[in-house]
């Protein structure tokens, strides 16, 4: 078994409207689904991507009105990597965030890349990067109908960035346990600290990577808006997947067990860290019940909750 690379992140937002304008207006993202979170029907959850929501482009958001802003720290996923065409995408972005003023870093090396490091409108870590000289998985198929031209458009997600207290322990369960190779270090941005380790997993590349941080200097994150829940990794289908949970709970991590979310099947396990790990089956897709002409146009319900939709509907601010 091998994991193929990233399939999404999931982060919370405070204010889906707001959400809305920065990655659909500001980014160019489309809209793939304008769901609810299946584990508490009274909030959003919503998903960008590419053309279709191609597994490993998908960026999601939980819509919580009354949490608290994110305290940045340690035992955390603490940056998200967006994927774009070449280094004079980065040029183009950089020009669109000065413009739209957008807090942003300067273009800057990392692990042999270029990259733009910047932030949402709660203050949501997120990191542009190259795919000039990327060799690996493919990106995804830029959404055209984003006002941003389709040489610049976001392609998937990139690199995520753990940042831990014990890099040892999650580098363990990220070899030993999902298969994962060690590829390279990098020079930390702060100084006096190590040097972050690169892992790789499938066919490698932008969209197969993770980046471990060990931080001793910080306290444990505070979750809150603009704060990421999860990241899961891709996993080819269902009988797969049963196998991975067979493995990963003979290892008594914590775990949910088996999860229908309807538009692919998943599992999540902490590792010893506390970051919560998913892993998600490439299909169905999120085509099985809108067309992918109007993906994201209304709201979409899997079976389970369909006869809750007036309720959940009624308790939901129209976007």
């Amino acid at each position: 078994m091998s994991l193929a690379g990233i399939h999404h992140v999931s982060a919370i937002t405070k204010a889906a409207p707001e959400n809305v304008q920065f990655y659909v207006t500001y980014l160019g993202m489309r809209m793939v689904k304008k769901t609810v979170n299946q584990d508490d029907p009274s909030m959003y959850h919503l998903f960008y991507g590419d053309e279709v929501g191609n597994p490993g482009t998908e960026l999601t958001f939980f819509e919580i009105p009354m949490m608290s802003k994110n305290k940045n720290g340690n035992n955390s996923i603490s940056s998200i990597g967006l994927r774009v065409l070449n280094d004079e995408a980065l040029s183009y972005w950089q020009n669109r965030f000065n413009e739209l003023g957008i807090e942003h870093d300067d273009i800057a090396e990392r692990n042999g890349q270029q990259t733009l490091a910047f932030r949402d409108c709660e203050g949501q870590r997120l990191m542009l990067i190259s795919d000039e000289r990327n060799e690996g998985v493919a990106g995804g198929v830029p959404w055209t109908n984003g006002g941003i031209p389709e040489a610049y458009a976001i392609r998937g997600l990139g690199p995520i960035q753990l940042t831990v207290p014990y890099g040892e322990l999650t580098a363990q369960v990220l070899t030993d346990l999902l298969g994962f190779r060690k590829t390279g270090e990098f020079p930390s941005t702060v100084a006096g600290q190590r040097d972050i380790v690169v892992f790789e997993t499938g066919e490698g590349g932008n969209g197969a990577t993770i980046h471990v941080e060990e931080r001793k200097d910080l306290r444990r994150e505070h979750q809150g808006q603009g704060g990421v829940h999860h990241v899961a990794f891709r996993v080819k289908d269902e009988t797969e997947l049963h196998q991975w949970i067979k493995k990963i709970q003979a290892r008594d991590l914590p775990n949910s067990g088996f999860i229908n979310r309807y538009y692919f099947r998943s599992f999540y396990f902490r590792e010893p860290n506390g970051i919560l790990f998913e892993l998600a089956t490439d299909g169905p897709g999120f085509d099985r019940d809108e067309d992918v002409a109007h993906l994201g146009e209304k709201l979409s319900l899997p079976p389970f909750l369909e006869k809750k939709r007036a309720a959940i509907e009624a308790n939901l601010k129209p976007l």
